[in-house]
């Protein structure tokens, strides 16, 4: 049974993988829609992922929004020096546990 679900999760991996070369071709020029959304869902994610940090913060509990907004704050300015989205989530997200964990307690 393992064997069978690791074997179908490979088949989709490959799949997904390979599509954009069958839908687009080779040599074709790629579409402006896709494009458009490499160009601007990063940020928009990006944004969504700062609203969403934010929602449930009370700004006059310090002890709650400190970590949070230092952490945002890490992660632009890391985002905005190397330009690598994952560098950026991932820095944000060990600095905001490390707040939490071991500053703020």
């Amino acid at each position: 049974m393992t064997f069978i679900l690791i074997l179908v999760m490979a088949l989709v991996t490959y799949l997904i993988r390979i599509s954009p070369f069958i839908l687009f071709g080779k040599h074709q020029k790629t579409p402006l829609w896709i494009t458009y959304l490499g160009k601007y869902l990063p940020p928009a994610v990006m944004s969504m992922l700062i609203i969403y940090s934010l929602k449930d913060i009370n700004p006059i509990d310090y002890v709650q929004s400190l970590p949070v907004f230092i952490a945002i704050l890490i992660t632009s300015l890391l985002h905005l020096w190397k330009r690598n989205n994952l560098l950026s989530i991932i820095s944000g997200t060990f600095v905001y546990m490390m707040l939490i964990q071991k500053v703020f307690i």
